[in-house]
């Protein structure tokens, strides 16, 4: 198993696997770690869904176009949910107030669901196996993931995580620099201009000189252009379909 230094400062994404599976007590590791997430109100405003059925992972590919899906071993679905203390609630005759109709208990169940989803990250590239995130699965299709996955009403996909043993290893990506990510105490007043045109050339240099698929792409256009795109899903519309009809 991998140190802590090692597992978080070495993790980088991966998106093609071997065949073979993952070690059942591995998987428990991981799921023992997920639960132990630490979440807000221990309200534990999260679950997830464990996809193995090869034909499961077959029409999540098809929606989402992410290969990775479809070659993982095991595919983690990471949702916010409501849908557990409604059921008990319910059956102990309490009032629940609509608290996922609030942009905080939006924000409440996507945290939650963030933070056991690097949970299972960390825990997996702990025993050696690769990861990827993929939040396609949020936005890709909503309603028919929805329904493929049988959710009920409460509960909402967050991100996807594929799971595997690693048949690759990427490069690992160059992320901000310290100065532009940690702000001591306050968040920085001067320019960050030139720091942050350091950090894209760093990106477009990597990009361009990295082993496998090469590009010509920056930092700042390629973002830019992703929340361009980003701008035609209808996000707001699957919360209502899931049950988060945002009033406040």
């Amino acid at each position: 198993m991998k140190d802590i230094k090692q597992t978080l400062l070495n993790r980088r994404s991966t998106r093609r696997y071997e065949r073979e599976s993952i070690p059942s007590e591995q998987m428990e590791f991981i799921y023992d770690a997920i639960r132990n997430t630490p979440t807000s109100y221990n309200g534990q405003q999260f679950s997830v869904i464990d996809v193995t059925d090869q034909a499961i992972k077959e029409k999540l590919y098809e929606l989402t176009q992410q290969k990775q899906i479809k070659t993982c071993n095991h595919f983690l679905v990471f949702c916010a949910d409501y849908n557990k203390i409604r059921t008990i609630a319910k059956a102990k005759d309490i009032e629940m107030p609509p608290f996922e109709h609030t942009a905080d208990g939006v924000i409440v169940g996507i945290v939650d669901a963030s933070l056991a989803m690097m949970s299972a990250v960390v825990a997996a590239e702990s025993c050696g196996l690769g990861t990827c995130c993929i939040g396609y699965t949020r936005t890709a299709a909503p309603r028919e993931i929805s329904e493929i996955l049988k959710l009920p009403k409460g509960v909402y996909c967050v991100c996807g995580l594929a799971i595997g043993i690693p048949r690759e290893t990427p490069d690992l990506k160059p992320k901000q620099p310290t100065s532009l990510v940690i702000h001591q105490n306050h968040y920085r007043t001067d320019n960050l201009t030139n720091d942050l045109l350091d950090y894209d050339s760093t990106v477009t240099h990597f990009n361009a000189n990295r082993s496998g698929t090469k590009s010509d792409n920056d930092w700042a256009a390629h973002i830019v252009d992703y929340y361009r795109i980003a701008m035609d899903y209808k996000m707001l519309q699957a919360l209502q379909d899931s049950g988060y009809d945002i009033t406040r």
